[in-house]
């Protein structure tokens, strides 16, 4: 048995098997680049070579265990929301240390966050199938600026030199320390010159009355991050000097901003953001201790926390007795992290007989509480304990990713907000803010299962104003 045959025959071991067979299929047929940068979601919705829906959360979990093997490699790459161009490549998230990213390509900024920022891809480790974006100085630009420069939230056409083509005036490639001069006819518009390679771009306002006269423009490539500029220029001929003065190639390009490049530019596909990762049960399963690094702070704009507790935990002890309460409560924390890693979510952590977890959208939260409560009531009835009950409360809001305690975990308002609205359920109830109520998405489920919130303002310890909370019951 060869080594890829063992590292798939362990995978079998912890991963869905209609998942597998399709990674299998896709190392020995693939073409190179669907190997390289994978996006879970895109894979999930064409599930290569299967028949059957092989669905998101199976597809995450079996590419995270592939990445324990050694099958797989991790990339967390900072993308630019409004070009899609991979503005940084992280083998892990403890990288992530600068407060804002800067895309030269469209002369904007971003405040780092986890959010949309920063998406998760997977490539196929150069032990089970060495492929092309294994040595990307070797890729054709075109080839660079798909598998390197664009994050896998672009939708691109199969033929990128086609693509390219429909772009660019000129494109080059260019090695170190030599120097390019290129002979263009400048249209009137925007035209950026931009080399993928050292994230440099230089941008020319070409307006006015065309001219017959050659005029003349240097950009050079190094290592130093300089301010994005414009230069004004009038349509016409252009003598365009290029010089590399790094150590790597660089592979500038001409480019006009026409509606070919915005058409390019508006075609996304979803992808597995780092916040959803973070929610997702086996990463933490696998990652609990080796995300961040300790002092580290990363910020979410948008989470969701649930906080549940079992009702009378103490009394239960003392009537059934230490070793029927434990188990008990045993199966009640398997249940409870069952159904919210069913629901896309994660346990953070266990608090006595509470539990901490985290969902992408307020949605997912409503869902898993509502079958947390009617589980519980079933463990009770099948163990002849009534009393078996949990009080759970729900909030959405901004928070930190940070270390505490050895392990990734969460800091802020929201967490302290989440963690009080629990304390106002009772026996059975859940207790949801106004955030999570007002989501689009959470109030559609709860009118389709027929579920009216109860309102009411209420004051919560070290909150300064009332708040509105909401009572599912």
């Amino acid at each position: 048995m060869s080594e890829t045959e063992t590292l798939f025959a362990a995978l079998r071991q912890s991963a869905d098997q209609a998942v597998v067979d399709m990674f299998e299929r896709m190392v020995r047929e693939a073409p190179d680049h669907a190997l390289n940068r994978m996006n879970a979601l895109d894979l999930a919705a064409k599930a290569y070579g299967e028949k059957a829906d092989v669905g998101e959360e199976r597809v995450i979990a079996a590419l995270l265990h592939a990445v324990a093997l050694g099958l797989m490699e991790m990339t967390w790459s900072v993308m630019c929301p409004s070009c899609a161009g991979v503005l940084s490549a992280n083998k892990n998230l403890k990288t992530l240390n600068r407060a804002q990213y800067n895309c030269a390509f469209c002369a904007a900024g971003y405040e780092t966050s986890l959010d949309n920022l920063v998406e998760v891809t997977f490539t196929i480790s150069p032990r089970v199938r060495k492929i092309a974006a294994h040595s990307p100085d070797q890729l054709s630009p075109a080839e660079y600026y798909r598998q390197v420069f664009w994050s896998s939230a672009i939708d691109l056409a199969a033929d990128p030199e086609k693509l390219l083509r429909e772009v660019t005036l000129e494109i080059v490639d260019l090695p170190p320390g030599e120097r390019a001069i290129l002979s263009l006819q400048v249209p009137k518009g925007t035209v950026i010159v931009f080399d993928p390679v050292t994230h440099a771009a230089q941008f020319l306002d070409v307006s006015g009355e065309e001219t017959r006269e050659r005029q003349n423009l240097s950009v050079i490539f190094n290592k130093v991050q300089v301010p994005v500029d414009t230069v004004t220029l009038r349509p016409g001929p252009l003598r365009l000097a290029l010089e590399n003065r790094t150590d790597a190639r660089v592979l500038p390009a001409v480019w006009v901003q026409n509606q070919a490049l915005d058409d390019l530019l508006m075609r996304r596909k979803p992808i597995l953001t780092a916040k959803r990762l973070l929610t997702n049960q086996t990463f933490r399963d696998l990652y609990r201790t080796d995300t961040l690094a300790i002092g580290q702070r990363l910020k979410i704009l948008s989470l969701t926390f649930l906080f549940s507790d079992l009702r009378g935990s103490t009394e239960l002890y003392e009537r059934v007795g230490d070793l029927t309460a434990f188990d008990l409560v045993n199966e009640h924390f398997r249940l409870l992290q069952e159904i919210i890693a069913s629901e896309s979510g994660a346990v953070v952590k266990t608090i006595g007989d509470a539990v901490m977890a985290t969902f992408e959208t307020p949605d997912r939260a409503i869902a898993a509480a509502l079958r947390m409560r009617e589980a519980m009531s079933d463990l009770g009835a099948d163990r002849r304990h009534q009393s078996l009950s949990l009080k759970m409360g729900i909030h959405e809001g901004s928070c930190l990713a940070v270390i505490l305690n050895a392990q990734q975990d969460y800091f802020g308002q929201t967490v302290n907000i989440a963690s009080r609205v629990q304390g106002l359920a009772a026996s059975r109830s859940i207790v949801v803010t106004e955030q999570v109520v007002e989501n689009a998405q959470a109030r559609t489920l709860l009118e389709t299962m027929g579920l009216k919130p109860t309102p009411r303002r209420v004051a919560l310890s070290g909150i300064v104003d009332k708040m509105s909370v909401y009572e599912i019951s």
